[in-house]
């Protein structure tokens, strides 16, 4: 349609303007143009462009950290940064585990493509260099390989790569972004056999307590990798929590070629606590020289013993014989090495101090008097006679020799059977403590149940009762086991540790501790009654009573030999039979010292001896206490 001008008329009004044509459909169509309307999309038109400026601009600037590892095939790579493992201190500061460098060789499965990708014979090619570079058989790669592929998980080739092969790998062209090395640190035990059975030892995480421990992270635990190290016995498993430390982290921008652009975030780690302990590396190590030298004269491979502070509960030395070097788990002991330990007769890796529970002898007769006493059975000045044992019935229970008639003091002193015999099951017209109450008394010295160690694996021992022997043998209970329960054997079993930490509360007048290895775990000390499990075990009069009898153990009975010592000891001696073997016996001698003043308790344990012996536990005593007095510097607590 043309319309032309004369055809058309224009009319302002108001905002309005009309066009009519004349030559149209007599409808006369009409258009508006609303100029507000007009105004309000411009205005809208520039708002949009404003915001996609800004928002190029947040992109391009504020939020370039977080976009730039998308651009040009940029990728975000997080490190995990090792924590450094707390180390463990004796108490004068001497270093029982520490830490030293660590390389391992590990097969990523995040980066398993690289190695499906290639041909079989370009992998088989590659792990044939890699094998004959780390000394691995071919083999071995081979199967870890295809493991990996069934567990979906990161494979350790090998450990404890040594340094001159890093360095050799990093520098060669022979390498697949699947095979890493990583470097972490792992311990070193200085000392090694000597503190093996305090220590323990740390190895590497099993895949299995790896997701434990994953999962725990989850709820707030610690980090675990791979070829992290966990502690497995010892202070290194019971204070694991402490020693591990937290891994920190660095994420980094890298390209294609794993070159680092940026970084982006660094988390430092977190050190592992450092252990401070009780123990006394120069007592430790003469009581096990001591305890050594007499085993071989006793005709005996297996021994044990214990000093604690009878002020404190703490440990100072534990010794278990024979030992074995803790150095060997550290990266993976070989498996021969491993069942020859497992299998020897010995058992070089049972802690026979904790764990080891053996009939006491008379080294209990200390805590039985101070129960008899307190419970009115005798006086402390009424005597008992031995003529050299008792008859009941067809049975006769015997003496080791006749000691005529004597009082609490020197029954311990002697250590005449028949005296216990009577007070503990009764005889003739003098009524018994009897098995319930010696029961009651003596666990609470600590007997028949852990003393609470911070070591794993610790044994309960056994104090016998009517229902316990109906358990083990299924017979009822006759006088004859209180008898025998009385001297310390029967059923009565207990650990070189329980015997000590009861000889403690005997020294230190009534009150038992829960001996403790570890004193302080970095900066923080503790109270030395947060040790302590119960006080007032025996009345103070009964327990001076109990001490002067073992004092005169020292001045005038069994263990003359230790008035060597330069300052006075009190102790008690004791022998146990075991299996019925005459020609073999237990020879135990627990002692403390200063007698006015404690401040070492030693419980000497030789496993076996021979029986022509008469003892070969108190030589070790008298030697390692004459060398602790006459050397120690209390001043500085050196030597």
């Amino acid at each position: 349609m043309i319309i032309k001008k004369k055809d058309i008329l224009l009319r302002k009004q108001s905002n309005e303007i009309h066009f009519i044509s004349n030559g149209e459909s007599r409808s006369n169509s009409m258009y508006k143009f609303d100029r507000s309307w007009s105004k309000g999309l411009w205005i809208l038109t520039v708002s949009v462009l404003l915001i996609m400026a800004m928002r190029v601009f947040d992109i391009s600037m504020r939020d370039h950290e977080k976009y730039f590892g998308t651009a040009s095939g940029n990728t975000l790579r997080e490190n995990i940064t090792s924590a450094t493992r707390g180390k463990i201190y004796d108490k004068n500061g001497i270093i029982l585990a520490d830490n030293e460098p660590n390389y391992s060789l590990i097969m990523r499965y995040k980066e398993r493509r690289s190695l499906t990708e290639l041909s079989p014979t370009s992998r088989n090619n590659l792990f044939k260099k890699i094998a004959k570079k780390f000394d691995i058989p071919l083999e071995e790669i081979e199967q870890k390989y295809k493991a990996q592929g069934k567990e979906r998980r990161d494979t350790i080739i090998k450990d404890n790569v040594s340094s001159k092969k890093v360095i050799a790998y990093k520098a060669s062209e022979e390498k697949n972004k699947a095979i890493e090395i990583t470097q972490n640190a792992s311990r070193i035990y200085p000392q090694g056999p000597l503190f093996a059975h305090i220590i323990g030892y740390e190895g590497l995480i099993d895949h299995k307590t790896l997701k434990q421990k994953r999962i725990e992270s989850e709820n707030g635990g610690a980090l675990y990798l791979l070829n992290d190290r966990i502690g497995k016995t010892g202070l290194e498993q019971s204070y694991e929590s402490d020693l591990h430390g937290t891994h920190g982290s660095v994420q980094n921008v890298v390209n294609s070629t794993e070159e680092i652009i940026k970084q982006v975030t660094k988390i430092n780690p977190i050190h592992g606590r450092d252990l401070h302990t009780y123990i006394d590396a120069q007592l430790q190590e003469k009581l096990t020289q001591e305890l050594e030298a007499s085993l071989k004269k006793a005709g005996s491979d297996r021994g044990a013993a214990v000093a604690i502070d009878p002020q404190t509960g703490g440990v100072m030395a534990l010794v278990s014989l024979p030992t074995y070097d803790n150095n060997a788990f550290v990266h993976g002991i070989s498996s021969d090495l491993y069942t020859h330990w497992v299998n020897a007769d010995d058992k070089p890796l049972f802690n026979r101090a904790i764990a080891g529970t053996y009939p006491p002898g008379s080294t209990i007769k200390p805590m039985l008097g101070a129960a008899v006493l307190a419970e009115g059975v005798i006086g402390e000045r009424d005597k008992i006679e031995s003529k050299g044992g008792i008859q009941v019935g067809s049975h006769f229970f015997g003496d080791w020799k006749i000691h005529g008639f004597t009082d609490i003091r020197e029954a311990i002193a002697v250590s005449s059977d028949v005296y216990f015999y009577t007070v503990s099951g009764g005889y003739g017209n003098r009524q018994g403590l009897g098995i319930d109450l010696m029961d009651a008394w003596m666990r609470r010295f600590g007997f028949g149940k852990k003393t609470g160690i911070d070591l794993q694996s610790e044994a309960n021992g056994t104090y016998p009762n009517p229902e316990i022997k109906k358990e083990l043998v299924g017979e009822r209970w006759y006088t004859g086991d209180t008898y025998n329960t009385s001297i310390g054997q029967g059923f009565f079993t207990a650990t070189p540790l329980q015997i000590a930490s009861a000889t403690a509360v005997v020294a230190n007048g009534g009150t038992l501790y829960k001996p403790q290895i570890v004193s302080h775990i970095g900066n923080d000390e503790r109270d030395g009654r947060s040790n302590i499990i119960s006080e007032g075990i025996a009345p103070t009069n009964i327990l001076k009573t109990v001490r002067e009898g073992m004092r005169m153990t020292v001045t005038e009975g069994t263990a003359r030999m230790m008035q060597a010592v330069p300052v006075p000891v009190a102790g008690k001696t004791g022998t146990a039979q075991f299996f019925g073997n005459d020609e073999k016996l237990h020879s135990w001698f627990t002692a403390y010292a200063p007698v006015d003043n404690p401040e070492i308790v030693v419980t000497i344990l030789v496993e076996g001896q021979d029986a022509s012996i008469s003892t070969s536990t108190v030589p070790v005593a008298k030697d390692v206490l004459s060398w602790y007095f006459s050397e120690y510097d209390s001043t500085t607590n050196t030597r």
